[in-house]
């Protein structure tokens, strides 16, 4: 992975959108937005990646409602990157939000939880496994 595609701390890292028929609603946006599609092998099941039509560059997900994604709310939502997912997460606590789907790991990438902000906006926090984040 060149430095370029590290994930920088306090950058939007990616979006999904998760719901119950990820098949329908990837066809839906394939063809409303132009994005092509890449499907992602969930042991029994897909979900896609959907990239830009001109670059192939993947620049958000459409995720089924279950497996590791059975708990996330059905909206867009947008990744966070963060040096140090714990210590984002206690701070988000004591500013007044709260932590709606615990921690869990983001395979070799690193690690992610699902918060909701005072006004009650969900969002996503990542930490980058240690090799891949940059401190830019």
């Amino acid at each position: 992975m060149s430095d370029s595609n590290k994930p920088v701390v306090g950058s939007i890292g990616w979006v999904d959108l998760t719901v119950e028929n990820a098949t329908k609603t990837k066809d839906f946006y394939r063809d409303v937005v132009g994005w092509t599609v890449t499907d992602v092998d969930m042991n029994g099941y897909n979900d896609y990646c959907m990239n830009e039509p001109q670059t192939g560059k993947t620049v958000a997900g459409i995720c089924h409602a279950r497996g590791p994604n059975a708990e996330l709310p059905a909206a867009w939502l947008v990744y966070l990157t963060v040096e140090d997912l714990d210590k984002s997460v206690a701070r988000c606590v004591e500013l007044g939000g709260e932590m709606i789907i615990q921690p869990k790991s983001y395979g070799g990438e690193g690690r992610y939880c699902v918060i909701r902000d005072p006004a009650g906006a969900a969002a996503a926090l990542f930490e980058p496994a240690k090799s891949n984040a940059v401190d830019e």
